[in-house]
């Protein structure tokens, strides 16, 4: 087993789990050492995701800890997996880790949620809205660094596409589809664009108009990414800093119910179409 530095999300994740396992249980870190025949330092490693854990000591990990839950205890087990270079890797080192993180987030999901109310969702957006977008950065990004932001989002997209499509419902607001980032003529695409997606069988876009009133979370961007459990859902938040990655229960249990009722206070999927018609008309 070796180290690893700088772990990504879903590594710290993990090592997030294994600790709550065990402090769950009532284990000591000296006593899960001697479980797992490693030093005192070298579970620290673990539960900070910076060394890795075979799927041999997870298991008996879990087992000492009296974890039944075999889907949880079967997605550590993926979660723990040795993994080659991804194709966001390619981007290490040239844009910022959070980037990344999210584009794994998304490509381990199961299911997502998502909820906008100032930008179109990242993975339903245009070249040139997406361009328009990055320009607007304070301070300004290089050009280069633009076109990596671009080609990063463009590859994230592909999670909606093919036989494994991940499930996405995106909670678009009014203010969303009447922001001109680029000009009339670039949100008129954008909106087409949207429609387009919209009639894929695994994408499901639905407008909160004006007219809903408020909302919980208003102004954030939010998305809720499914796991192969509920326990290893992730809800990741933008902000001006970059993400943040919320997964406690606590957290989760809130953000699910933002997301059941904005889904019951938005307009159907008809009706969504619909009105992205009307305002794509108004230009």
């Amino acid at each position: 087993m070796t180290a690893r530095t700088a772990p990504t999300e879903r590594q710290k994740r993990l090592g997030h789990e294994l600790r709550r396992m065990r402090t769950s249980a009532g284990i000591s870190a000296e006593f899960a050492a001697g479980l797992l025949g490693v030093d005192r330092g070298a579970v620290s490693a673990m539960e900070s995701g910076t060394r890795a854990i075979t799927a041999e000591r997870l298991r008996t990990l879990a087992c000492n800890c009296e974890v039944t839950d075999e889907q949880y205890i079967a997605g550590l087990t993926e979660m723990a997996q040795p993994v080659g270079r991804r194709w966001w890797d390619r981007y290490r080192g040239q844009l910022p880790q959070g980037f990344l993180d999210i584009a794994e987030l998304e490509t381990h999901s199961t299911r997502m949620r998502g909820a906008y109310s100032v930008h179109m969702p990242g993975l339903l957006q245009t070249s040139d809205h997406a361009l328009a977008v990055f320009r607007m950065v304070i301070p300004a990004l290089p050009e280069h660094e633009v076109a990596l932001r671009l080609a990063l989002r463009v590859e994230r997209q592909q999670v909606l596409d093919g036989e494994n499509g991940r499930d996405f419902v995106a909670i678009v607001h009014e203010a969303a589809l009447r922001m001109q980032f680029g000009g009339r003529t670039v949100l008129r695409a954008q909106l087409n664009h949207l429609l387009n997606r919209s009639e894929q069988d695994n994408v499901t876009v639905l407008v909160l108009p004006f007219d809903a009133g408020g909302f919980p979370g208003a102004g954030q961007t939010v998305l809720y990414a499914e796991g192969p459990t509920t326990q290893l859902d992730t809800v990741q938040v933008d902000n001006s800093h970059g993400p943040d990655f919320l997964h406690t229960e606590r957290q989760l249990a809130k953000y699910r119910a933002h997301f059941d009722l904005m889904e019951k206070m938005a307009l159907s999927p008809r009706d969504s179409r619909d009105f992205i018609h009307t305002v794509a008309n108004q230009l």
